[in-house]
C-alpha cells in the first residue's frame, strides 16, 4: 500500500512538474509598462526552448520594439536603441502548424519567406490575424508563423505601444516608433502573482 501511494505521489509530482513546464511565464517589462506572456511548450517546444534561451542570455534586455503597425502588430527582440542588428543562433524549426492561431493578445515567431528561419524576432498580435496562420488544403500547404504564448496580464501595455506614431528608423523606410519603446527587461515570473 505504501509503495502504491508512494508510485502516486510520484506520478503527480510529474505531473505537476510538466503542467509548470507547458504554462511557464515571462514578464517582459518596457519604457511603455509591463506585461506577462504565458508560453505554451507543449505546442510549441522548440519555439519556447529557443525563446527562452534568448531570455537566459539576455539578448533581449534593451532591445526596442522596430516594428509597430496599427491594428496589426507590434514587434521587437532584434535592435538595440541604435538599430544594430542583435546576434542570433541558428533558426528554430518551423511550428507552425501547432493548431494555435494569431489571435489577438498571441506573441508569435517572426521570420523570412522560409518557414524554418525563425531566430529570436517575435511579435504580438493586435487584432485577430488568422491570414498568419498555417494553412492545409486541397490546394496544398501555405506555411504560417508560429505561435508559441498569449499576453495573459498588460494587454494594454502592447495596446499603447500599438498606437504609437511611427516613421522612418535605422534601415527602415516606416513603421518604426518614432518614440524609442525599449524592452528593459525579460525574466520568468510565478503567474498568477500571489495575492
Amino acid at each position: 500500500m505504501k509503495v502504491i501511494a508512494a508510485v502516486t505521489a510520484a506520478i503527480m509530482i510529474c505531473a505537476s512538474s510538466a503542467l509548470a513546464a507547458e504554462t511557464a511565464h515571462v514578464k517582459i517589462e518596457t519604457s511603455k509598462g509591463a506585461f506577462v506572456v504565458e508560453l505554451n511548450s507543449e505546442a510549441a517546444p522548440k519555439t519556447v526552448e529557443n525563446f527562452m534561451k534568448y531570455v537566459e542570455d539576455g539578448h533581449y534586455q534593451r532591445s526596442i520594439f522596430h516594428r509597430v503597425v496599427a491594428g496589426f502588430v507590434v514587434q521587437g527582440g532584434g535592435y538595440s536603441q541604435y538599430f544594430n542588428e542583435r546576434a542570433t543562433r541558428e533558426p528554430v524549426p518551423y511550428e507552425g502548424d501547432n493548431g494555435l492561431s494569431n489571435v489577438r493578445g498571441t506573441i508569435a515567431m517572426a521570420r523570412t519567406r522560409n518557414p524554418d528561419s525563425a531566430t529570436a524576432q517575435w511579435y504580438v498580435n493586435l487584432r485577430d490575424n488568422t491570414n498568419l496562420d498555417h494553412v492545409k488544403n486541397d490546394v496544398g500547404v501555405r506555411p504560417g508563423y508560429t505561435v508559441f504564448g498569449r499576453i495573459v496580464d498588460g494587454m494594454e501595455v502592447i495596446d499603447a505601444i500599438g498606437a504609437v506614431q511611427t516613421g522612418e528608423g535605422g534601415p527602415f523606410p516606416s513603421e518604426v516608433p518614432v518614440e524609442t519603446i525599449l524592452i528593459e527587461s525579460v525574466d520568468v515570473t510565478d503567474w498568477p502573482q500571489a495575492e
